[in-house]
C-alpha cells in the first residue's frame, strides 16, 4: 500500500443489555476510522455515535470499510461530523463500503452529512441495509457534484452508487448508477435536470397510511432550488417502506428538507420524537 493510500476499517455493534438501555458493545477499528464517546443526548434507551475519519478527505487509491449491527432491543443513531469529500483520484479508484445490520427489534437512524465529489474523482460508495422483520429504520445518503462555487460544478470524475435494502435477507430496494461528469442524464429533465445536489431517504417500519403519506407529501416543494417527490409501499405484516428523493441546488437545503421529513416520521416509524443534532447547529 502507497503511504499516501488510506485503508481503514471500522466494526460497531449496539446491543441492549439487561434492559438497561442502548450501549455501544463492540467498537473496533483498523487506520483511519474512529468513534470517541457514546453519548446519550435521548436518555439512556438511545445511543448516539459520530463517525469520524481525521484525514477529512477520501483520495484516490483509499479504501474505507464500516460494518454496524444494531442488535434486538438496541436503538442506535449514527451520523459524521462533516461532510466526506472526495478528492482527485490520481488514476487510481477510492472505496467506501458501509455494511448495516438492524435486528427484529432494533431501531436505526443513520444521519450522516454529505458526499461532495470534487474534479476528477473516481469513488465508489456502497451502502448495504440489511433488515430483519420487526426492525426499524430511517436514512439517507446526500451527494453534491463538485463544488457549487464554480459555474460548471463538476467537469471531470466519475461515480459508482449502490444503495441496497434487504429485508430477511431478500431485496427490498436497490439502486445502482455509474454517474460521469459528462453524462447527458445530468441535464436531462428526467434525470438530474441540471441539479448539483440529489438525495434520498429510505424509511423502513410500521406502515404508514394514505391520509398520512399524503400529508407528508403536501408540503414537498416544487421550485427552481429545491425539488421533491414522496413514494410510500406498503409490504406485508403490517410493515411499509417510503423513499423521499431530493434534487436541489444548495446541499444545506436539501439536509434541512430530509431533517425536517425525519423529524415528521421517525414518531411514527421509531416511537420516538425528532430532536435536532447538536452537530447540525455548526
Amino acid at each position: 500500500m502507497n503511504m499516501r493510500e488510506w485503508h481503514g476499517k471500522l466494526t460497531l455493534a449496539f446491543s441492549y443489555p439487561n434492559s438497561r438501555g442502548t450501549v455501544l458493545s463492540e467498537r473496533r477499528h483498523e487506520g483511519p476510522l474512529l468513534v470517541q464517546k457514546a453519548l446519550y443526548p435521548e436518555g439512556p434507551e438511545i445511543c448516539h455515535v459520530t463517525i469520524l475519519h481525521p484525514p477529512s478527505g477520501i483520495a484516490g487509491g483509499d479504501l474505507l470499510s464500516i460494518d454496524i449491527t444494531v442488535q434486538s432491543g438496541a436503538h442506535a443513531l449514527l451520523n459524521t461530523p462533516g461532510a466526506t469529500r472526495w478528492y482527485k483520484a490520481n488514476g487510481k479508484s477510492a472505496t467506501q463500503n458501509t455494511n448495516i445490520v438492524v435486528k427484529a427489534g432494533a431501531c436505526l437512524d443513520w444521519l450522516p452529512q454529505e458526499n461532495i465529489f470534487f474534479e476528477q474523482a473516481d469513488a465508489h460508495t456502497s451502502t448495504q441495509v440489511h433488515l430483519h422483520t420487526g426492525a426499524r429504520a430511517i436514512g439517507w445518503e446526500i451527494v453534491q457534484l463538485g463544488s457549487i462555487e464554480k459555474s460548471s460544478h463538476w467537469d471531470e470524475g466519475r461515480i459508482l452508487l449502490n444503495t441496497v435494502l434487504t429485508l430477511d435477507e431478500c431485496p427490498l430496494w436497490q439502486e445502482i448508477g455509474e454517474l460521469h461528469a459528462d453524462s447527458a442524464v445530468r441535464h436531462n429533465v428526467n434525470g438530474l435536470a441540471g441539479f448539483p445536489v440529489l438525495a434520498t431517504l429510505w424509511a423502513f417500519g410500521p406502515a404508514i397510511g394514505r391520509d398520512e403519506a399524503d400529508r407528508l407529501s403536501m408540503d414537498l416543494p416544487w421550485q427552481e432550488e429545491l425539488r421533491a417527490g414522496l413514494t410510500h409501499m406498503p409490504l406485508s405484516d403490517g410493515q411499509g417502506l417510503s423513499l423521499l428523493r431530493v434534487l436541489g441546488t444548495h446541499a444545506q437545503d436539501v439536509k434541512g428538507l430530509l431533517i425536517a421529513l425525519w423529524m415528521q416520521m421517525r414518531p411514527l416509524l421509531l416511537g420516538v420524537q425528532g430532536r435536532h443534532l447538536r452537530l447540525w447547529n455548526t
